[in-house]
């Protein structure tokens, strides 16, 4: 928890303040005396005796006692200043905005650790350090402008970045997004975003506080922070969208196995984000435009009427809506009738609907009227822009309106933000977001309301697994071993027999069979798999050719099964835990690119989202005579896979590739463990 100090402070002490605004003491000075913070304020600052009309004191060994101490002074007098404040003065929060720590070094780092001893030597709550500051409903202490008129029903933004908070209240501001606090955790040194995600959770009072929360990070440190709190405020009525910078596909290959190749850290924080419920972004425009959707009406359906008297942009917006799954019905009804009639001729009602660049204000109250008495709609985006030709107050006058008084929420989508500035102002002024591009907004809208594993009630968990044998650690597991873990799982194999050597081979075979390799090299890419041997002597010459390959370790005799193939693969991501992935298998399995990936332990919930969302059903429903595959066997493979390695936690990779077969019957064919 943080500190109440940190948060609702009686005294607040500025050190290293300033008369000169363009410094970071002097503007946070400025923004807590033109703020909303009521308790007592002290600068320190070793030239001047009144620093912006605040009776100043030279060091801090002459401040009375406070609560918080905002510091911009160098790193090194940082440290001893807050072990003085903290030993002599009863603070108990620090903002430092200085930089010189962390970031530049390890003489940095090294004064980083000891202002971190420090705090937590005497309890206290750190921000920063190299932190543009808070801004809160107490007070306003952050250095940067804007500084947000805050609305208790507005947004919490929580960045690891100043820059990009900074950045984010800039894009938001001028289109109606509102905050109620903001928090840049600058270094992260003691508090970074997972903590204070961890506070709101923990504090969380539905009569109080926001219930959006925006995140911006650039190293999630903790995810198991992000899953509990996250999921945990999501619970309780909230909404988070993220954006996580660092989304390169960096992720190391493992040189046995699939799954190195295939599972990317970014693949882990997608599924961190999904498993909790975050909704991602991918800049600070999709961020604001994702935020401002979830300040408006809940949407209860994905039937969007469009209301536009543009047409370019209406059919742009209807491509964007279809392609993120909503649905727009055509209106053909008496009721339609009767508003085509009311409109400009040319105008057209099926949906979009365009009443042309000519109509009026009234006729757009009246569209919106019609679109929102309809039982075919369940929320409406409404376009409207101006050529400049003539002011469109009354338009916007009527948009508000609609959107105060409908049941069904209403988007407004405002291009014109140069042309109708004025009209955009007043509009916003009313208290209301909009949206400048119509396919951002689409596109924000359908991952707002994508389906997820978690919408809905909790579902089944994956089924128990008892341990009945440890495992070696760092190893590639032989395949005897696999197979009785596959057993235990309860995961379908064919029958195979695992020699070392041409003697092990029983006398009688049921042919056909393959012949495979076994050891830690790639057996398709390798010629280590013969398909097909239909007598003795087609075994002995593939075996033979498997013993002289490079680390084999010897051979297995395995019974021929046809189908649709198939992949499951699990990789231990550090900090996040196992990563399971599934798609489509055999040797195409890396060049496929369609893949659904989530995070241990499943649920079956989940793991129908997860087969459900691979867009393959070709595969699954069969194709040219081909059987197809049953889902829910195959969800049921990737719910006792996450049960095995739940029940192992030291396995670290799985390569079940290929998994084949028809129906229910599915078999994994090969399958690797490493430990």
């Amino acid at each position: 928890m943080l500190a109440h100090e940190l948060l609702h402070p009686a005294s607040i002490a500025v050190v290293g303040a300033s008369n000169d605004l363009s410094k970071p003491g002097g503007k946070v000075l400025h923004n807590l005396l033109h703020g909303s913070f009521s308790g007592s304020l002290h600068a320190v600052n070793p030239k001047g005796t009144v620093v912006q009309g605040i009776q100043s004191v030279p060091a801090v060994g002459k401040l009375p006692s406070v609560e918080l101490a905002i510091l911009a002074v160098p790193a090194v007098e940082t440290v001893s200043a807050v072990e003085l404040l903290a030993a002599t003065k009863g603070t108990r929060a620090f903002i430092v905005l200085s930089a010189g720590f962390g970031e530049v070094g390890e003489t940095g780092r090294a004064l980083e650790q000891q202002l971190v001893r420090t705090v937590e030597k005497y309890g206290c709550t750190l921000i920063g350090p190299n932190s543009i500051g808070l801004i809160t409903p107490d007070y306003q202490g952050a250095f940067t402008s804007p500084v947000p008129k805050l609305d208790a029903n507005g947004c919490d933004l929580i960045s690891g970045s100043g820059a990009t908070a900074v950045f984010i209240l800039e894009a938001g501001i001028p289109k109606g997004l509102r905050f109620h606090s903001v928090y840049s955790v600058g270094n992260s040194a003691q508090v970074g975003v997972e903590e204070i995600l961890a506070h709101m959770d923990e504090s969380f009072d539905t009569t109080r506080d926001a219930k959006i929360k925006l995140l911006y990070i650039e190293n999630i440190r903790r995810p198991d922070l992000v899953l509990k709190h996250g999921s945990s405020l999501i619970r309780k009525g909230c909404r988070i969208a993220a954006i996580k910078a660092g989304r390169s596909e960096a992720g190391g290959k493992a040189a046995a196995f699939h799954t190195g190749a295939l599972a990317t850290s970014d693949m882990a924080v997608e599924a961190l984000f999904r498993k909790a419920g975050i909704i991602r972004c991918y800049g600070r425009e999709d961020l604001v435009a994702v935020a401002s959707i979830l300040t408006h009406r809940p949407l209860t359906g994905h039937r969007i009427a469009v209301i536009t008297h543009a047409g370019g942009p209406g059919v742009m917006m209807t491509d964007a809506l279809e392609e993120g799954g909503f649905d727009l019905p055509e209106f053909k009804d008496s009721a339609s009738d009767l508003l085509l009639a009311e409109l400009f001729p040319g105008s057209s009602v099926r949906n979009p609907i365009d009443f042309l660049a000519t109509g009026t204000a009234e006729q757009l109250g009246k569209v919106i009227d019609f679109a929102s008495n309809s039982d075919q709609v369940d929320g409406m985006a409404v376009i409207f822009g101006t050529p400049g030709l003539r002011p469109v107050f009354d338009a916007y006058m009527v948009i508000h309106e609609k959107i105060e008084n409908c049941a069904k929420p209403i988007f407004p989508v405002l291009p014109s933000v140069i042309a109708a500035s004025e009209e955009v102002a007043e509009f916003v002024s009313r208290r209301h977001s909009f949206f400048p591009d119509e396919v951002m907004f689409a596109k924000a809208l359908a991952r707002v309301y994508a389906e997820t594993p978690c919408s809905g009630t909790t579902s089944t968990p994956q089924p128990q697994i008892t341990k009945a044998f440890p495992l070696s650690e760092k190893v590639i597991l032989n395949p005897d071993l696999v197979a009785n873990l596959l057993d235990i799982a309860g995961i379908q194999r064919p029958m195979e027999l695992f020699c070392k050597s041409t003697n092990q081979i029983p006398p009688e075979l049921n042919f056909p069979v393959a012949v495979k390799v076994a050891g830690p090299i790639h057996k398709t890419e390798t010629g280590g798999v013969v398909l097909n041997c239909r007598d003795m002597a087609d075994v002995k010459i593939a075996a033979a050719k498997m013993l002289s390959m490079d680390h084999a370790t010897g051979f297995v005799i395995q019974e021929m099964v046809e189908g649709v193939e198939l992949y499951v693969g699990v990789k231990y991501e550090e900090e996040y835990g196992h990563l399971i992935l599934c798609g489509v298998g055999g040797t195409l399995v890396e060049l496929f690119t369609e893949k659904s990936v989530s995070l241990v332990p499943l649920t079956e919930r989940e793991a129908e989202w997860m087969v459900s969302h691979l867009h393959m059903d070709r595969f699954f429903d069969g194709f040219r005579g081909r059987a197809g595959v049953d889902r829910s066997a195959f969800a049921g493979i990737l719910l006792r896979l996450s049960a095995l390695v739940q029940t192992y936690p030291e396995i670290r990779e799985v390569d079940l590739n290929p998994i084949i077969g028809s129906g229910k019957n599915l078999k994994v064919v090969d399958a690797r463990i490493r430990t």
